[in-house]
């Protein structure tokens, strides 16, 4: 319906026509975000059309979860701007924070939600266990615990670019839509690399760490990178561990770390060396289960690929002596 713009109205006859209250008109009225026209004789508020448009306009945004000073920036914005907001200005910024606080509030409750069903799913006797494991850690849970993990057993001043490479690949994101089983391996997860760091907890060093300086390190572990990645496909393909791409890069990281190259003989030695070399697989099995939505094949993990890459150098070593 058409308004004249010299029609006139009382705060009362204002909030009937946005469908709101006198006081809500009021605070936003006295907060200085609603345009005033002379008041009536008896010293009333009036108001015209362009306060009703106005007043929409900040309940609108007010709907959104904009807090008020930010509701004011952008009534700001969009008068300098002659009804047009500006790209990267203050509503544009206001939206986006909002954006990133909703975001944050469901994954937070998208995780207690999982939490939830995992303690009313499991038989009583678990129930205690599994609330302690999920209680120890906030909703999303934060992965700084494996971080720290992974950075008291990387060797000594290797370089900040390979150990951040490291970390990308070995810690896992938090599932942003997990289910109870994604929950309960995260909660294992995070108990288990929060114990104290005594020896029987903290995984002794690979041969790897000790033979070489911590540079060499960083150029096996950017090599060993590429090969779980190549690895990676052959097991989302199905393929057994065998010969290839992935093989190749596997032992030329450690040729190259070592400052050797690729022989039988030191392929022969390296299946050795690795067989014997301590692991975490209970690590990598608890990712695994993490990264995995409920009901699909597991997805690789730099364990399940070191162990496909393994498997296949024995193969290959085998067919030399045979």
């Amino acid at each position: 319906m058409l308004v004249p713009d010299d029609a006139s109205w009382s705060i009362g006859e204002l909030a009937e026509r946005a469908a709101t209250t006198v006081k809500t008109v009021r605070f936003y009225s006295d907060s200085g975000l609603l345009p005033q026209r002379p008041r009536s004789g008896g010293g009333h508020r009036r108001y015209g059309p362009e306060a009703l448009e106005r007043l929409r306009l900040i309940r609108a945004l007010r709907g959104l979860g904009l807090a008020l000073p930010e509701v004011c920036r952008a009534l700001d914005e969009l008068d300098e701007g002659g009804g047009e907001a500006g790209a990267g200005g203050a509503f544009e910024g206001a939206v986006a924070s909002r954006l990133r606080s909703v975001g944050s509030q469901l994954a937070a409750l998208r995780w207690q939600e999982a939490a939830l069903r995992l303690v009313q799913e499991c038989p009583p006797g678990e129930r205690a266990e599994r609330l302690r494991l999920v209680g120890a850690m906030s909703s999303p849970p934060s992965t700084g615990t494996l971080v720290r993990f992974w950075r008291a057993w990387l060797p000594a001043r290797m370089p900040a670019k390979a150990t951040s490479a490291f970390l990308d690949a070995a810690v896992p994101e938090v599932p942003q839509s997990p289910g109870p089983l994604n929950v309960l391996a995260f909660a294992r997860l995070h108990a288990m690399v929060s114990r104290p760091c005594t020896p029987d907890v903290r995984p002794a060093q690979p041969a790897a760490h000790q033979d070489a300086g911590p540079r060499d390190v960083a150029v096996l572990y950017g090599g060993l990178a590429s090969a779980y990645e190549l690895a990676g496909a052959e097991l989302r393909a199905g393929r057994a561990p065998g010969g290839g791409e992935a093989l190749d890069g596997f032992v030329d990281a450690y040729a190259c770390a070592r400052g050797r190259h690729d022989t039988p003989d030191f392929r022969r030695r390296l299946a050795r060396q690795l067989a014997d070399d301590p692991r975490i697989d209970a690590y990598w099995e608890l990712v695994e289960q993490v990264v995995t939505p409920a009901g699909q094949r597991p997805e690789p993990t730099p364990g399940s690929a070191h162990d496909w890459l393994l498997k296949a150098l024995h193969t290959d070593v085998a067919d030399y002596a045979a």
